[in-house]
């Protein structure tokens, strides 16, 4: 099950949740928790994403790992090993 998946499905159970089982009277709460779960997996991507293109460019695995407050092989760990392109 992909994380795009389950989000979906949270979605679907919020949506069937009968309130006259809780003694909750809006489901604001957990329909909040959902919706931070996206944000999360957004900026995952966008940050995946922001690597990928910073490596295209030719930066250093030690600056990306600067910016993001972690050693350069923790970056390479985190977001692969590929040698950046070179622009033409």
């Amino acid at each position: 099950m992909t994380k795009k998946t389950a989000v979906r499905d949270i979605e679907q159970l919020l949506d069937a949740i009968d309130l006259d089982d809780y003694p909750v009277d809006d489901p604001a709460d957990l329909r909040r928790i959902g919706l931070a779960a996206k944000d999360v997996e957004r900026a995952k991507t966008e940050l995946a994403n922001a690597v990928t293109s910073a490596r295209a460019n030719g930066r250093s695995w030690g600056f990306i790992g600067l910016v993001l407050g972690i050693s350069k092989q923790a970056a390479q760990q985190r977001f692969g090993e590929s040698p950046p392109e070179n622009p033409a």
